[in-house]
């Protein structure tokens, strides 16, 4: 069984399409193993090897996954945001320690300034004239020493990473602390593409259209890795752009494509007058990820594409996918995410170390080979969120739920999210469910509000649906109808656009503060 990425992709036809992108011809998978073993010489030859850690600062697009896909081959990849600052650039690169910065071509911006202020290597990306991904590495100057012995097959070159070598470092989100860094080893990234592949029946007849960031661990592994381990094709578009979208899927012809839910909800917004490209290029599925999708939007996505909406339940730490919604004739159950698609899937105590029944709402945690080894240079992370149980180690997500009797999970809220009113529990997302079922509604984001006498009080932001009209009164009175009155927001804000994170998913952490309502914000 493959164990690292170099095996993934080792197998398939040589002449079978890997990666595109909108009007560029396709790289083969020829193509992209003959990139593999250019980008081994390159870094080679800049001092870069086994081990070794590579930030990658590219846009996204088809170069970016070629990268990614290379240089993992060869080193540990360090995909960094773009739209960083100097000083964002300079804390990553540091607590990193990278070896060498990858950037593109000419770009002189806050990460050149960042890595020539720390002194490291600059390796410049060239991109080619030949198909998409296509590019050549030049080095500014060497890193050092390396082994030059290019890679191969896992188990004849001892050179190349093996399955127990760091193939990818990504920081948690730190939204109140500093970001964890978590480090995936080759055999975790072949597992999660493997579970993810089995999961949606990928074949090489595949192809997903790519519309996630890729410094995210949802657009490396659920969109490119996942792809190129079953021989399927994956077309890069550079970025996500609601008004391009359906451009984008006429002229490449996806079976499928995976996005964040308010990616989801702004395609939608516009599908009624794509409703032709709709019918000539029939999905065979649409996957979300990265936050909970409320039912009413995969009720409507199901509805729009004729096509089952696979919700998938991820993480960085699980090198994405624990559970998912399964492909028919399975249903797919709005406001659940499925279940458990890889790894082993549990409830546990939320305090005490030890694992209660399936039925009982708890901690979810989770075992298996796609789940890091443990955060980097983080004993104390790694105390309170890995624990011993039943002869296995499992990993506390952090998130509360529990499964229903046919084994599907439902997520009931982050720990750190939940409500605490004056004592009365509330789980933002059971909020966010009702909100969006109303008729005006377009996107919804319940958080918590600061409170003198109760602590906390429920409070939502909302986006209306171009065109509809409702005020805060009407939207508390319709959750006032649905919900306990404890749960009923006392405070609902309606905007243009809520907040986002730099991968499009809403934030409720800090949205208070974030939007004005705290005094001394």
């Amino acid at each position: 069984m493959s164990k690292t990425l170099s095996a993934l992709i080792a197998a398939h036809d040589g002449a079978a399409p890997a990666l595109g992108a909108p009007g560029r011809d396709w790289m083969d998978f020829a193509g992209l193993r003959a990139l593999s073993g250019d980008v081994a010489g390159a870094l080679h030859g800049a001092g870069i090897g086994r081990g070794d850690r590579v930030a990658i600062v590219l846009p996204n697009g088809p170069e970016m996954a070629a990268a990614f896909v290379t240089v993992a081959q060869v080193a540990t990849t360090c995909p960094l945001n773009p739209a960083y600052k100097q000083d964002e650039f300079a804390f990553y690169l540091e607590d990193l320690k990278a070896k060498a910065v990858i950037l593109i071509e000419g770009e002189a911006g806050p990460a050149h300034a960042a890595a020539t202020e720390l002194g490291l290597p600059v390796i410049r990306l060239r991109p080619g004239a030949g198909p998409a991904g296509s590019f050549t590495l030049h080095a500014d100057g060497s890193a050092g020493d390396a082994d030059a012995s290019p890679p191969g097959p896992e188990d004849m070159d001892i050179s190349a990473p093996g399955p127990g070598d760091v193939a990818l470092i990504l920081h948690t989100s730190g939204t109140t602390s500093r970001p964890k860094i978590v480090p995936l080893l080759q055999s975790n990234l072949a597992a999660s593409a493997r579970n993810i592949g089995a999961s949606l029946d990928l074949s090489p007849a595949d192809r997903c259209l790519n519309v996630m960031p890729l410094f995210h661990i949802h657009g490396l592994i659920a969109a490119v890795s996942a792809s190129l381990a079953a021989g399927a094709s994956v077309c890069c578009a550079p970025g996500f752009d609601a008004l391009k979208f359906f451009g984008w899927m006429k002229e490449t012809r996806p079976s499928w494509y995976t996005a964040v839910p308010t990616m989801h909800q702004a395609i939608l917004a516009r599908a009624g007058r794509n409703a032709e490209t709709i019918a000539e290029v029939p999905l065979r599925f649409l996957r979300s990820s990265s936050a909970s999708l409320p039912g009413p939007v995969m009720e409507q996505l199901a509805e729009t594409f004729g096509a089952p909406v696979i919700e998938g339940y991820g993480m960085t730490e699980a090198t994405h996918q624990m559970a998912s919604n399964p492909l028919p004739p399975r249903a797919q159950k709005p406001g659940s995410v499925g279940v458990e698609a890889g790894p082993l899937v549990r409830i546990a105590h939320e305090v005490e170390d030890r694992l209660v029944g399936s039925g009982d709402v708890g901690e979810v945690v989770i075992s298996g080979p796609n789940v890091t080894p443990g955060y980097e240079g983080n004993p104390e992370a790694n105390a309170k969120s890995f624990f011993e149980a039943e002869g296995r180690r499992w990993f506390r997500t952090g998130d509360q739920g529990t499964f229903d009797k046919e084994g599907y999970l439902t997520l009931t809220g982050r720990l750190k999210e939940i409500i605490n009113r004056g004592g009365e529990k509330v789980s933002p997302l059971e909020v966010d469910g009702v909100l969006s079922a109303h008729p005006a509604v377009a996107q919804v984001v319940t958080f918590a509000l600061p409170h003198p006498k109760l602590g906390e009080e429920v409070a939502a932001a909302v986006v209306l649906r171009e065109g509809a009209e409702a005020d805060e009164a009407a939207i508390r009175a319709f959750a006032g109808e649905r919900l306990a009155g404890f749960k009923v927001p006392r405070k609902v804000v309606i905007l243009d656009e809520i907040p986002k994170g730099a991968t499009g998913k809403l934030q409720r952490i800090g949205l208070a503060e974030k939007l004005g309502l705290v005094e001394g914000a």
